[in-house]
């Protein structure tokens, strides 16, 4: 057997990865020949690669790290619970203790009457769940012609074939299509689509793009709507104020069940517990994952209000998985949810760290290739353009001038992600005041060197 290890040289290490690993969201081939950057440790905010450069991840991993990287506390909750019980299912009229006080607490967090609780080890097997609940809630009331699920074009819920059928990520539905029974509509996404409307009047407009769907479809045939507070892999997507009130209205008007998927917003990121609070909506079901073990641990949940569970629960619901409240990842996420709470992280993000990084972030909105820097909490988003103010999109392919940026952000030990031609980045709660500065600084240094390098390819221009 090949002993692999940190110490092994960076050039074996990617060639092993490209012989035998496969990445997700990635053409295999080009990796092969650029080679992965190998992170082998991480601290705080910080990340260190195989070459010992020492890199600000400004994504918190995939949107999770929340509590930071290295904290022992997670550590030792996960050693004392596999000492004690490393794994026990949940099926079969058995239950075991990190479940019951996982769900417990998540009672206690959720407001009103999100008060029952469905583990899975994944966002996208807890959107799995959600649908196979929402479908099965109005079979039990003797609606079974309800299927339809709502949601919107650009949505991410995942990438199992449930979670991409109710995305709606137009690449992933082309490999593979979608299943039956779901409906997209436009995303409020004023920058890019809304034209000559205010932000406000937009809002409105898409928002009762929901109302036309559910008379189109028949709200008799509709099961629920799903959406995430602010869409967080479509571009950190921040509605205009007019959306969320307008989109409960509608779900209350037609009775249909309203999830909101809490996978990225969740836990702290918008500066509450949950990005629907911040929105001001009322769930039936809320998605949550990611930040519940701040990333240490696969886990997630759907927190299900009593309307539904009283339902669900007077029928076998034929639905589970292997981990669902796997043992060792309830207790960690138990704890993360104790650092949280007694690290007062929840408030930072609303009063102290999301603010700061709030006015330094807005500095970015006077470079030449920046057209809007938005944020809430900590979860920000830079559109770029080569005219403020038509926002306009470059006349090179979508995403090319972004992936330029992302290059320069690799380059400087930054991470920032693009989508598109936008970037985003959503860092850990646990980022000080002087990390932001840097975080800032090589962001700012990153966009002037991609503003010279499209200027000089001739892409600066409108498309």
């Amino acid at each position: 057997m090949t002993l692999i290890s940190t110490q092994t040289p960076t050039a074996e290490l990617q060639a092993l990865d490209a012989a035998h690993h496969m990445h997700p969201f990635t053409t295999g081939d080009a990796l092969a020949k650029r080679g992965a950057r190998v992170i082998t440790r991480a601290e705080g905010v910080w990340l260190t690669d195989s070459e010992g450069h020492r890199i600000i991840d400004g994504m918190s991993g995939l949107w999770c790290m929340n509590i930071g990287y290295g904290n022992q506390r997670l550590v030792d909750a996960a050693a004392k619970q596999m000492q004690e019980l490393p794994y026990y299912n949940t099926f079969f009229m058995t239950t075991h203790v990190p479940a019951i006080a996982l769900a417990n607490k998540l009672a206690e967090i959720a407001p009103g009457d999100l008060n029952h609780v469905f583990f899975a080890s994944s966002g996208s097997e807890a959107n799995d769940t959600n649908l196979r609940l929402v479908r099965a809630y109005w079979s039990a009331k003797g609606q079974p012609e309800r299927q339809v699920i709502i949601s919107r074009r650009n949505a991410y819920h995942g990438s199992t074939m449930a979670g991409m059928s109710l995305g709606g990520m137009s690449g992933m539905h082309e490999q593979g299509g979608i299943i039956p029974g779901i409906h997209h509509i436009d995303q409020p996404h004023w920058w890019a689509e809304g034209g000559d409307m205010t932000p406000e009047e937009f809002g409105l407009a898409r928002a009762q793009d929901l109302e036309k769907a559910l008379l189109e479809i028949g709200p008799e045939k509709v099961a629920a709507f799903i959406g995430e507070p602010i869409q967080g892999a479509g571009g950190v997507i921040i509605p205009p104020a007019t959306y969320w009130p307008e989109i409960q209205r509608i779900v209350d008007k037609y009775g249909i069940l309203f999830i909101s998927d809490e996978v990225i917003c969740g836990f702290g990121r918008t500066g509450n517990w949950f990005g629907f609070q911040t929105m001001g909506t009322r769930p039936d079901i809320i998605t949550c994952a990611k930040g519940l073990s701040s990333g240490y641990v696969p886990i997630a949940a759907s927190i299900v209000n009593d309307k539904v569970a009283d339902v669900i629960n007077a029928i076998e619901f034929n639905h589970g998985y292997t981990y669902s409240g796997h043992p060792v990842a309830a207790a960690v996420a138990l704890e993360n949810l104790r650092i949280i709470e007694e690290q007062n992280l929840v408030g930072r993000v609303k009063d102290d760290i999301g603010p700061y990084l709030a006015a330094q972030w807005a500095t970015l909105a006077d470079h030449p290739m920046v057209g809007e820097a938005k944020i809430v909490g900590l979860m920000g988003s830079l559109a770029l353009t080569p005219n403020k103010a038509t926002r306009a999109p470059f006349k090179a392919d979508a995403g090319t001038v972004g992936y330029m940026t992302r290059e320069c952000c690799f380059g400087n030990d930054l991470v920032m992600r693009h989508v598109g031609d936008r970037m985003i980045i959503a860092p850990p709660f646990v980022i000080s005041h002087a990390e932001v500065d840097e975080l800032i600084a090589r962001a700012r240094k990153s966009l002037d060197q991609a503003y010279e390098k499209v200027k000089a390819a001739g892409l600066f221009e409108a498309a």
